[in-house]
């Protein structure tokens, strides 16, 4: 069996190729980052545009680097959401066209449950685990039992933990995206100089709040006289030293929850684009191994948005029989744990 991944949700045009036995016979990514970058943030009217100019070309790509024909494919995923409703259009029409001109099974895929099944594709992970996915858009805490079953333990109250590190990194000067930049500029930094808030640290409920951090970075570059490239570093450690503090205590409150509820020790899997910073990965290797249990990610390219795991995910329910009509409407809005009721 063999899936073609489309995505389109935010600023990556991609389209890959996958196989039922976990191998990526092509994986194109093609990222807006230079035109966006002006803005200091994605432009949705830019990003659409990008995505029908490009789309075509990767799906062309990715098909003559598997060595593969559509009629040698089963079945066509895309994002269908939540993302940027006008780029997700442009993905779930492409995969609409070609699923109807070779009467092929169409797979509105959730991003997030692309996200959320990334380790199976990679790893093996089996069912159930314990799911913390932080991106630019989203910071989730679920318990994942089965393809399309998803309880949410907690989520975040105000910003994303990404949304949070570009937010920082404009704060500090160091530019858009801001993850990576932080994370480079945290590197030289020493996380003790500044005191800054834990949100949410050691509250029974697992949700996260990022607002306040933000909010007191600033409040520590104004309280400055002069504001430098060494001060931007120390500010850059210790955010990232606290969002690692609290991403850490929500993940271990809610592996105690999960192997109450389930009876397992399945592993702590991290996904997302945050999920590709190595110290918040050190952080939540840590919190597994004090729950006596393994942090699995998957590697960094496959924590950004990619079409490989649009495409696994759709194999995963396509194996299932869960397709969906040509009807299917995109969606800008779509929580992954109303996909546990209509699977």
């Amino acid at each position: 069996m063999k899936v073609l991944g489309i995505e389109t949700s935010c600023d990556e045009t991609a389209a890959a190729i996958v196989d039922g036995e976990g191998r990526i016979l092509a994986n194109r990514v093609l990222s807006q980052l230079e035109e966006h970058r002006p803005y200091g943030g994605v432009v949705p009217e830019i990003a659409a545009r990008s995505h029908l100019d490009h789309l075509d070309r990767l799906i062309q790509e990715a098909f003559a680097e598997a060595g593969l024909g559509l009629d040698e494919i089963d079945g066509v995923a895309a994002t269908a959401g939540p993302g940027l409703i006008g780029g997700v259009f442009v993905g779930v029409l492409t995969a609409k066209a070609m699923a109807a001109a070779r009467g092929l099974p169409f797979i509105a895929v959730n991003h997030l449950e692309g996200h959320a099944l990334t380790v199976r594709l990679t790893d093996e992970v089996a069912f159930p685990y314990l799911l913390l996915l932080v991106s630019g858009g989203h910071c989730q805490l679920l318990a994942v039992r089965g393809v399309g079953r998803y309880e949410r333990y907690g989520t975040t109250i105000d910003d994303a933990v990404g949304e949070a590190f570009d937010k920082t990194a404009k704060l500090l000067g160091l530019g858009y995206p801001g993850g990576p930049l932080v994370e480079k500029a945290a590197a030289r930094g020493n996380p003790a100089r500044f005191s800054l808030p834990r949100p949410m640290l050691g509250r029974p409920e697992l949700d996260f709040s990022f607002s306040g951090l933000k909010t007191a970075v600033r409040n520590q570059i104004e309280k400055l006289e002069s504001f430098g490239e060494q001060d931007a570093a120390d500010l850059a450690a210790a955010f990232q030293e606290a969002v690692g503090e609290v991403l850490a205590d929500r993940a271990g409150r809610a592996l105690i929850r999960f192997r109450e509820e389930t009876g397992s020790v399945g592993p702590l899997v991290v996904a997302g684009g945050v999920a590709a910073n190595a110290r918040l990965r050190a952080r939540l290797q840590d919190c597994a191994g004090e729950a006596g249990t393994r942090l699995v990610a998957p590697p960094p390219a496959l924590c950004t948005d990619n079409a490989a795991m649009i495409a696994w995910a759709g194999l995963e329910r396509l194996r299932l029989g869960l397709t969906d009509p040509l009807t299917f409407a995109p969606r800008p809005r779509w929580p992954l744990d109303s996909l546990t009721a209509a699977a």
